[in-house]
């Protein structure tokens, strides 16, 4: 899921620092501008289409950028891809960041509260568009050999902040100590990645609202125990 928020760039590359073929830009500012509005096109058509359907074409379509420079910016598509997930992993935790660390709510309402959020923002692009690292595990098998690992990578960063929240339900009495946060917030993750599949085929927040609620229910049972 995608919003407004600026998506941060990472360090370049040691490919990224080599000459490269097409028009050089004319200076750093212009440089860091273009590569993000690349990587900025580049989430919205993988995001829609997924790594392996996505092509330099769609990528540059809307940004006015020629084709021959998209090289100067990207030595490959696999340098380009990598360069929109590692984006994506931190704009998405900056995201997490603004709903799991509001002190304001309670730790299970502020997960409650992203998921909400995540709802909205799907259907703000008519569920078109879902989670572009949801995506790239199902293409998971054909991908580079760098990118499992980096989606390993990202998911253990978003599993961290929820099992934290989830630990802090656990001080306040909210969910028992059955089963170590960490533990819980893997699941969270993989039936999150599922609800998200499912809004995008039926059109519909409802999955996600669906999952949070059965979720939820099993923390509340627990409890009760």
């Amino acid at each position: 899921m995608s919003d407004a928020l600026t998506i941060p760039q990472e360090a370049p590359s040691e490919a990224a620092k080599k000459p490269r073929r097409g028009r050089p830009p004319k200076t750093e500012r212009e440089f860091a501008d273009t590569r993000e509005a690349l990587i900025r096109s580049g989430l919205e058509v993988i995001t829609e289409m997924g790594y392996l359907s996505a092509g330099i074409d769609a990528v540059i379509k809307n940004i006015s950028v020629p084709k021959g420079s998209f090289y100067h910016y990207f030595a490959s598509k696999q340098d380009f891809g990598m360069a929109v997930l590692t984006s994506y992993g931190a704009f998405f935790a900056h995201k997490l960041d603004k709903f799991l660390l509001n002190d304001a709510l309670p730790p299970l309402q502020r997960i409650g509260a992203f998921v909400g959020h995540a709802g909205q923002g799907m259907a703000r692009f008519a569920f078109k568009r879902g989670c572009l690292v949801g995506n790239l595990l199902q293409e998971s098998p054909l991908l580079p050999d760098d990118f499992p690992e980096k989606l390993k990578a990202i998911l253990q960063e978003w599993e961290s902040r929820v099992a934290h929240c989830l630990e802090e339900a656990q001080r306040a009495g909210d969910i028992n100590s059955d089963m170590p946060p960490a533990q819980r917030a893997e699941i969270f993750w993989s039936g999150w990645e599922g609800a998200v599949m499912r809004a995008k085929l039926f059109r519909s927040a409802e999955p996600l609202n669906q999952f949070w609620a059965y979720f939820q229910k099993s923390l509340q049972q627990e409890i009760q125990k």
